[in-house]
């Protein structure tokens, strides 16, 4: 085996790391954006004879590190971006040294039980059923696409189709049933799936983006046959919960008038919130629907990049991503990673969630919850003291919603210039949204780091820069 000057290669990326990561209470939480100057810093293309890897490490720190946003630091709220906990660090740089192909127990049979016990664990810390299987994947676009995927399989099945060796032409039709104002994740991974985004049938909702169930209950009674219906666990921009008591009856009545249904839960946002008894009144019901997607990136803190899907019926979710080859070894009576998402050559994420629970632990996951509620309505309550802004939704989780205060009336306008002016001076970091049909500030309140501190300096900039 040839061999490598690895000590150089981590003596360089090491400390560099170790610069970001302590330099994040403080440094710009964005950095300069211009694309020109950007790509000027970075565009060096490769040379004949190639570099020295240690010098490669060494440019990209000088190239790139200056165009690095503090996305693991206490005040980003943009997007619904997770922080990097200290646990799930240390297990990515070992994932990343390991460097293991991990979808299969042949393969990589420690990566595989530490997998699945992670997966056991968060099954049990959700309340979920003890026999859900569950998946790591890229992301909730695809975790959501991964339960769709078995939604869709075991609706058809029921009425008596393969799909998956049969396709959908032909298929008896199937009912999609969406709320409005769902995240975009969900239509695109029905689009994935052969669905189409015009073929599904929306819900109303209230003025929290929370489903409406008369509304959903009309729509059921409207249809027939195979039905998929998706709700949500933290409304991508309300944090609200849907009422899963209602939607898990309505789902049973439509069921026994002989209907194979599946609902599935969007939590992407705020699915944590189950591991947390301050909330279980908002997630009641929660247990009883079919498949359930989030982001172990959000509000775990993983490091980037980790979804999670998880069904209810094992069967249907293997039955949707598993796939047979002569040349694998499947047969150890051991569980597979391939079989539980859409990837064959995957890194080897679980260990992240592995790490990240063993450190914080029952009682750190549920404290985390409740303190970046906390936070969000500290944010809320400070903003709404100024007199400057207005707070759109209620605050039940760790999104909130401001409508800033124009003198001149153009609300939208002031709250754009309010995000761009703290932008530019690094302290802080906050995304828009359009709530309807009103341009509106989003705050998300994601970070394990995110402090009082921090929350109380990013209002002082917001402050300023609203005039």
């Amino acid at each position: 085996m040839r061999r490598s000057d690895w000590k150089s290669v981590l003596d360089a990326a090491g400390s560099a790391a170790l610069r970001h990561l302590t330099s994040l209470p403080d440094r710009p939480v964005m950095p300069p954006a211009d694309h020109v100057a950007v790509r000027a810093a970075l565009d060096h293309p490769p040379s004949a004879a190639g570099l020295d890897p240690t010098t490669v490490v060494e440019e990209l720190v000088r190239d790139l590190g200056p165009y690095v946003a503090a996305q693991a630091g206490g005040r980003y709220f943009g997007f619904a971006v997770g922080g990097l906990h200290p646990a799930s660090f240390g297990a990515e740089v070992l994932v990343s040294a390991w460097d293991q192909n991990a979808p299969m127990f042949a393969a990589t049979p420690g990566v595989a039980v530490a997998e699945e016990l992670a997966a056991r664990w968060l099954v049990d810390l959700l309340g979920l059923p003890p026999a859900s299987s569950l998946g790591f994947v890229t992301g909730g676009q695809m975790a959501t696409f991964t339960c769709l995927a078995a939604a869709r399989h075991e609706v058809l099945r029921e009425a008596g189709w393969d799909v998956e060796a049969d396709g959908l032409s032909g298929a008896p039709a199937v009912n999609v049933v969406i709320k409005a104002g769902g995240h975009a994740t969900v239509l695109r991974a029905l689009r994935f799936l052969g669905f189409g985004e015009r073929s599904v049938i929306t819900v109303d909702c209230d003025e929290q983006d929370n489903v409406r169930p008369d509304a959903l209950a009309e729509a059921l009674r409207s249809i027939e046959g195979p039905t998929i219906v998706t709700v949500e666990c933290g409304n991508l921009n309300t944090g609200g919960f849907d009422d899963f008591t209602a939607v898990a009856d309505l789902a049973d009545r439509h069921r026994a008038a002989g209907n194979p249904t599946w609902v599935h839960v969007d939590g992407a946002v705020m699915l944590l919130a189950a591991a947390a008894p301050a909330m279980r009144a908002k997630v009641a019901g929660l247990d009883r629907l079919d498949s359930w997607s989030t982001d172990a990136h959000k509000m775990l803190n993983v490091a980037y990049d980790c979804g999670i899907a998880i069904c209810r019926n094992a069967a249907a979710h293997r039955a949707a991503m598993s796939v047979q080859a002569a040349y694998l070894e499947q047969d150890t009576g051991a569980r597979d990673p391939l079989d539980w998402g859409p990837e064959f050559s995957r890194r080897a994420r679980g260990v992240g969630v592995y790490a990240t629970l063993r450190s914080l632990g029952r009682d750190g996951v549920a404290e985390l919850i409740d303190r970046t509620t906390g936070l969000a309505r500290r944010f809320a309550d400070r903003l709404r003291d100024s007199g400057r802004a207005e707070i759109v939704n209620d605050v039940v989780s760790n999104q909130v919603l401001v409508r800033w205060l124009n003198p001149g009336g153009d609300n939208g306008a002031l709250a754009d210039r309010v995000m761009a002016g703290v932008r530019a001076e690094g302290s802080a970091f906050f995304s828009g949204t359009t709530f309807h049909g009103e341009r509106l500030m989003r705050i998300s309140v994601s970070d394990w780091a995110t402090d009082e501190d921090d929350v109380d300096r990013a209002v002082r900039a917001l402050l300023r820069h609203a005039g």
